[in-house]
């Protein structure tokens, strides 16, 4: 089990914007390929408590993340799957894992109501850039390809400074990100509802 707190700034982009940027900064050549599988109950216990789960899918590794609201971001409790344990989540048959079973508990949300709700593929490709980490994603899911920059920080004051900076020096306009599972649940008929 492994916990952080997550400090990120974020904007939507225009596939001419995310061009521009995956040119100009020193991202690599080769991406990542992510699959983000993201579960909720019938009622949206999750989404009414301001947080979410999903299980990331990556480099045939998967992690069990529950994101909660906190001051200073999103706290974010991560717990390794193995590929079976995985595939029991994405049938139906949630694996209890103690910590997330823990947290979830004190969100009054039972493990036994989680329903597999689908699949959000990203390309993302990554650098540094001023001591912060610079992330490019291309996003599919539904038949929706979006584009988003985040820089991910360690002090939220310093963060703002690079975010603004960054968006001057490359013209481009603030547009509101909502997290990749808004954007994803939105795509579902009547917004997932």
């Amino acid at each position: 089990m492994r916990q952080e707190i997550e400090i990120e700034f974020k904007n939507m982009l225009t596939e001419e914007e995310f061009d521009a940027l995956l040119k100009a900064l020193p991202f690599p050549k080769h991406s990542i390929i992510q699959k983000n599988h993201y579960f909720e109950t019938k009622n949206f216990s999750l989404k009414n408590n301001g947080a979410a789960l999903r299980i990331r899918e990556k480099n045939g590794v998967f992690v069990l993340t529950l994101k909660e609201p906190h001051p200073q971001g999103l706290l974010e409790t991560h717990e390794k799957l193995t590929a079976e344990e995985a595939q029991h989540w994405l049938g139906g048959k949630p694996v209890l894992k103690p910590h997330i079973t823990k947290r979830l508990e004190t969100l009054d949300v039972p493990i036994k109501d989680f329903q597999y709700y689908g699949c959000l593929t990203t390309e993302r490709w990554e650098t540094t850039y001023k001591e912060a980490l610079l992330v490019l994603d291309r996003s599919e899911y539904n038949g929706i390809t979006d584009y988003e920059l985040e820089l991910e920080v360690k002090d939220r004051n310093t963060g703002i400074l690079l975010f603004d900076e960054l968006l001057r020096e490359y013209n481009i306009e603030k547009k509101p990100s909502p997290n990749k599972i808004v954007r994803y649940f939105k795509s579902l008929p009547a917004g997932g509802k």
